[in-house]
C-alpha cells in the first residue's frame, strides 16, 4: 500500500506554492517552541544516543536542522519532492540529509532501515493528515525504522483541536491566511481519536513509554494578535523486550 496519487499531488502543490520565508507555513514554528520542547521530553528515553534520527514528514526541514545539531546523523524524509526542495535550499551546508519516502508504501521503511540500521524517529503532526487507510501502515513503518533499539517521539493534534480549526475555518472573514492554503489544497487535518494514536503504535508492536499534553504552537495569529496554539498529545514509544 502507498499513499493515493491525489494525496501526494495535494502535498506537492502545497509545497510548490509555499514561500521559503521562515514561518510562512502555518505549522512552521521556531524550533525553540517546538522541537526543543519535544526533545526535552524525548531525551530521557533515548538510551542509545549514537543512533541516527529520522524526521518523518520533515516538510521544509525547519525542525530537521535543529535536530541535526543534537544527533550524530539526521535524515529528513517526506513524500513530496517540493517539500524536500525547500529543505535543501534552507540547508546549503548539509546539516541533515533529505530523502523522498512514502512511508506507507510496503517495504519503503524496511529498505531505509536496512541502510541506516535502528534509528530514532521524530514525527510531528503527520498521522492526523494521513488518509485513514494509511495510518496503520505508517505506524508499522515507524516500528520498522526504530527496530530494537530506537525510540519514537510522536506528537499529534488532540481531538479538541478539531473545534479550534473548525472555528478558524468558518470565520466570517474566511480562514487565516496561513491556514487557507491547507484547505485549498485539500489537505485539511482529519480527525484522529486521542485513543487511536497509541493503539496504532501498539498494533505495530511498540510500547508507549511516556505520554502527555502540550500546546502545538503555530505561526498564525488571531485578528487580535494572539498566537494560535492547538491542543496536542505527545508520546514516546519503543520496544521493551
Amino acid at each position: 500500500m502507498s499513499v493515493t496519487i491525489r494525496y501526494r499531488e495535494a502535498w506537492e502543490g502545497f509545497w510548490r506554492e509555499a514561500p521559503d520565508d521562515p514561518g510562512a507555513v502555518f505549522w512552521d514554528a521556531d524550533p525553540k517552541v517546538t522541537a526543543a520542547l519535544h526533545l526535552a521530553l524525548f531525551e530521557p528515553h533515548v538510551a542509545d544516543t549514537a543512533l541516527p534520527l529520522v524526521d518523518l514528514g520533515c516538510g521544509n526541514g525547519t525542525q530537521t536542522r535543529f535536530l541535526a545539531d543534537r544527533f550524530p546523523r539526521v535524515v529528513g524524509v517526506d513524500l513530496a519532492n517540493a517539500a524536500l526542495d525547500h529543505a535543501r535550499r534552507a540547508d546549503p551546508v548539509g546539516r541533515a540529509t533529505y530523502r523522498l519516502l512514502d512511508a506507507a508504501e510496503q517495504g519503503a521503511a524496511e529498505a531505509l532501515h536496512a541502510e541506516l540500521g535502528d534509528t530514532h524517529v521524530y514525527m510531528r503532526g503527520v498521522l492526523h493528515q494521513c488518509e485513514p487507510a494509511d495510518r496503520q501502515p505508517l505506524a508499522d513503518a515507524i516500528a520498522a525504522l526504530i527496530g530494537e533499539r530506537g525510540r519514537v517521539f510522536l506528537v499529534e493534534l488532540a481531538e479538541a483541536a478539531g473545534a479550534v480549526l473548525g472555528g478558524l475555518a468558518q470565520s466570517p472573514d474566511g480562514p487565516p491566511p496561513k491556514l487557507a492554503p491547507i484547505f485549498r489544497h485539500g489537505i485539511a487535518p482529519g480527525e484522529v481519536a486521542d485513543a487511536a494514536v497509541p493503539a496504532l503504535l501498539e498494533a505495530a508492536g511498540l510500547t508507549v513509554l511516556a505520554s502527555g499534553e502540550l500546546p502545538l504552537t503555530t505561526t498564525e495569529s488571531t485578528p487580535d494578535g494572539t498566537l494560535i496554539e492547538l491542543p496536542s498529545k505527545w508520546l514516546v514509544a519503543g520496544r521493551t523486550d
